[in-house]
C-alpha cells in the first residue's frame, strides 16, 4: 500500500522518520495557536489578566493529561474554549456584593474557581454516561437547550467586539477582511488557520503602518504608535508562567459552571468530527465516558493554576483531515511545543502587542460564528420550532439570556453570602429545567451524526 504522506491514512507517523513527525507537530501547533492564545487577549480586553504564557502551558499539559485518560488514542489538542467567554466578561463586569470592590486579580481568581467546578462537572457527565448511557442523560441537554445557549453566548459579547474595532476600524476591517478571505476561498492549510492568518496580516499591516509613523490616542488621550514594542524589549527571553489559585465563592461558579452545558456538547461535537475524520469510533473506544474524563481533568487543572477551560479543538481536526497522519502521536508533539513556548515572557509580551482594533476585527468574526453554530445546532438536528414546547424553551432562553445580562442578572442574600446570577446562567438553567417538565421532549443522542458534532464551537 502507498504510504506517501498526504494520501493513504498513517495511523503510526513513526514510519515517516522523525524529521518529518517534528514538522507536523509543529502544523498542529500553527492550527491551534491563534484561537488558544486569542481567549487570553479577549479575557485581558474585559479586564481580567489572564496570561498567555499560563494558557500555552495548560494547553500543553491539558492535550498530554487528556490522552493519558484515553488511552493514548484519540488525537486530539485540548485548547482554550471560546464557550467560556461570556462568563470571563460577566466576572470582569460583576460590582454587586463582595465584587463591587474587587480587584480585576481577584476576580480572576474566582472566575477560575468556577472553572474548576465545572471541569468536575464533566466528570460527574462522564460517570452518568458510564452507569445509565449517553442516551438517557443527553435527553437533558437537546439541541433547543443546547442550541440557544450557544447563539446567546456570541450575541452577548457583541458589544465588545464594537468597541475594540472602533479603536480604529479601517484595521479591524483589515483583520475582517483577511479571514474572510482565507475560510471562504483558502485552500488546504489556510483554511484551517484563518483566526492565525487575520491576526498575522493584520499585524504586519499594523506594523507597517506603524514605521510609517500611524499613531492612535491611548486611553489618556496621548498618541500612541499604533504597536508599542517597550514591553516586548524589557521581557526576559526565558521566565516562569503567572500561576492564580484558584477561590471559590458560589456566585462566580453561578457564572462559569453553567456553562459546561455548552461546553459538553461542543467537547461531544468534537469528538464525534474526530472519529469522522480518522475513520475510528472513539465515542465507542475508549468512549465518551474517557473523553469527558479527560477534558474534565484538564479543565479543572487549568482553572485551578490560572489558566482557560480547555477543548478539544476543530482546528486541529481539520489538520488530521488535510494531512492524513491521524497518530496521535504527533498531536502530543505540539503539546510540548507549547509547554516550550509558554516559558517565553518576551513571546508573551509580542502576542500582547497586538493592537486592540485587530482583537476587535477577530472578534467581530468570532463571535458571530459562535452564535451561527448555535443556529447550526438546531438546524441540523432537525429541531421543530413549530411546537410549542420547543418554542417556548427557546424563548424563555432567549429573554433570560439577553434581558438579564442587561440589568446585571439577579442578586440575592443567603444567610450572610451575596449571590448574583448572570443572565447566561438563568438562562441555561431555566432551559434545562423547561425541558425536564415540560412533555414531548423527542430528542434520542447518537441517532445522527451531523447533529451530533454540530455544536463544534473550533470549526470556523
Amino acid at each position: 500500500m502507498n504510504k506517501k504522506l498526504g494520501h493513504d491514512a498513517i495511523y503510526d507517523a513513526r514510519e515517516l522518520g522523525v524529521p518529518r513527525m517534528l514538522l507536523l507537530g509543529l502544523q498542529h501547533l500553527f492550527a491551534m495557536f491563534g484561537a488558544t492564545v486569542l481567549v487570553p487577549i479577549l479575557v485581558q480586553g474585559y479586564g481580567l489578566p489572564l496570561s498567555i504564557q499560563t494558557t500555552l502551558l495548560f494547553a500543553g499539559l491539558g492535550t498530554l493529561l487528556f490522552h493519558v485518560c484515553t488511552k493514548l488514542k484519540i488525537p486530539a489538542f485540548l485548547g482554550s474554549s471560546f464557550a467560556y467567554l461570556g462568563g470571563f466578561q460577566a466576572m470582569a463586569a460583576l460590582n454587586a456584593g463582595k465584587y463591587a470592590t474587587m480587584s480585576d486579580s481577584d476576580k480572576l481568581a474566582y472566575a477560575m474557581g468556577g472553572i474548576v467546578v465545572a471541569g468536575l462537572l464533566y466528570l460527574v457527565l462522564a460517570l452518568l454516561f458510564k452507569l445509565v448511557g449517553a442516551q438517557k442523560v443527553m435527553r437533558f441537554f437537546p439541541p433547543i437547550v443546547t442550541g440557544p445557549i450557544i447563539i446567546l453566548i456570541g450575541l452577548n459579547l457583541s458589544g465588545t467586539a464594537v468597541s475594540n474595532a472602533s479603536t480604529c476600524w479601517w484595521l479591524a476591517l483589515v483583520a475582517i477582511a483577511i479571514i474572510i478571505v482565507a475560510n471562504i476561498w483558502g485552500k488546504g492549510m489556510v483554511k484551517i488557520i484563518p483566526i492565525l492568518l487575520g491576526v498575522v496580516g493584520s499585524y504586519l499591516v499594523a506594523l507597517v503602518a506603524t514605521l510609517c509613523g500611524a499613531q492612535l490616542p491611548d486611553a489618556n488621550g496621548v498618541m500612541q504608535p499604533l504597536i508599542n514594542f517597550s514591553a516586548v524589549k524589557s521581557a526576559s527571553v526565558v521566565g516562569l508562567q503567572q500561576f492564580v489559585l484558584a477561590k471559590f465563592d458560589l456566585t462566580a461558579i453561578l457564572v462559569m459552571a453553567p456553562i459546561a452545558i455548552a461546553a459538553m456538547m461542543e467537547h461531544i461535537g468534537d469528538i464525534s468530527a474526530i472519529s469522522s475524520t480518522t475513520g475510528r469510533n472513539f465515542i465507542a473506544d475508549p468512549g465518551l465516558h474517557r473523553t469527558l474524563l479527560g477534558d474534565g481533568l484538564a479543565t479543572a487543572l487549568a482553572g485551578a493554576f490560572g489558566g482557560p477551560a480547555n477543548t478539544t479543538y476543530g482546528e486541529n481536526t481539520g489538520v488530521l483531515a488535510l494531512s492524513k497522519v491521524y497518530d496521535p502521536r504527533v498531536v502530543r508533539l505540539a503539546a510540548v511545543y507549547a509547554i516550550i513556548l509558554s516559558f517565553s515572557p518576551k513571546f508573551d509580551a509580542l502576542v500582547n502587542s497586538i493592537p486592540t482594533a485587530i482583537v476587535g476585527g477577530v472578534s467581530f468574526i468570532l463571535y458571530g460564528m459562535i452564535s451561527a453554530v448555535g443556529v447550526r445546532n438546531v438546524v441540523e438536528n432537525r429541531v421543530d420550532l413549530t411546537k410549542s414546547r420547543n418554542l417556548i424553551i427557546a424563548a424563555v432562553i432567549f429573554v433570560c439570556g439577553l434581558g438579564f445580562s442587561a440589568t446585571g442578572g439577579i442578586t440575592f442574600t443567603v444567610g450572610s453570602a451575596s449571590i448574583t446570577l448572570t443572565g447566561l446562567a438563568i438562562a441555561a438553567l431555566a432551559g434545562v429545567i423547561l425541558n425536564a417538565v415540560l412533555p414531548g421532549n423527542d430528542y434520542q443522542f447518537g441517532t445522527d451524526p451531523v447533529g451530533d458534532k454540530s455544536a463544534d464551537l473550533g470549526s470556523y
